[in-house]
């Protein structure tokens, strides 16, 4: 009989192995044999703890969306307010250039969930909103509205930038982007636009 600590390390090891085959084959090219041997386990083991593919499917983005919640936090408890610029190079940099097996669940399994159905897109958008606000706490930005708003920019550009850049076989091409991105993140906000001032008619 499996103790308490063997089961939950057992679950573990199971959400760790469908969340890298989630990553690699997508939903529709993941099916539960294969989410069982990635995590070295049989189909009835696997069954033993997930009802079906979609509550393990659900489950691996809930994780890896705590995941990035956590670092996110990490980086601001360790950084400072140096962590924003941390975090904009890890992203663009390690998480650009990583195996898809590791890729951040904001960039590889967004359009998943897109597809996926209510409870999980309800369980998505839960976890984002915890991503959002530990981004927005550490926001420089005077108030909490804007805040809010720079840490939404901040994950849109990021998970954004690095889908385009990891689906191009150039690897110029992908270093541009992740530039072009990095350079947006660090310019200071742009003024707001001026009102034409309407034309003089002629005489």
């Amino acid at each position: 009989m499996e103790t308490t600590d063997k089961k939950q390390h057992t679950r573990a090891r199971i959400l760790a192995g469908a969340g890298r085959s989630f990553r690699v084959n997508g939903y529709g090219g993941a099916g539960v044999d294969g989410l069982a041997k990635e995590a070295g386990v049989t189909s009835g083991a696997f069954y033993a703890y997930f009802k079906s593919k979609a509550e393990a499917f659900r489950a691996s983005v809930v994780s890896g969306m705590q995941d990035l919640d956590a670092a996110v936090r990490l980086l601001r408890a360790e950084h400072g307010v140096r962590w924003l610029a941390r975090f904009v190079d890890f992203y663009l940099s390690e998480k650009r250039t990583c195996a898809a097996g590791d890729s951040c669940a904001l960039q590889s399994l967004t359009g998943e969930v897109a597809r996926a159905d209510d409870a999980t897109r309800a369980a998505y958008e839960d976890a984002l909103r915890g991503v959002i606000e530990a981004a927005a706490d550490g926001m420089p930005a005077a108030t909490a509205r804007e805040r809010r708003r720079d840490a939404i920019v901040l994950l849109a550009l990021l998970s954004g930038g690095v889908s385009l850049a990891r689906a191009v076989k150039d690897p110029a091409l992908s270093e541009e982007i992740a530039s072009a991105i990095r350079a947006k993140l660090a310019a200071p906000a742009s003024n707001p636009p001026q009102k034409a001032k309407p034309r003089r008619k002629p005489a």
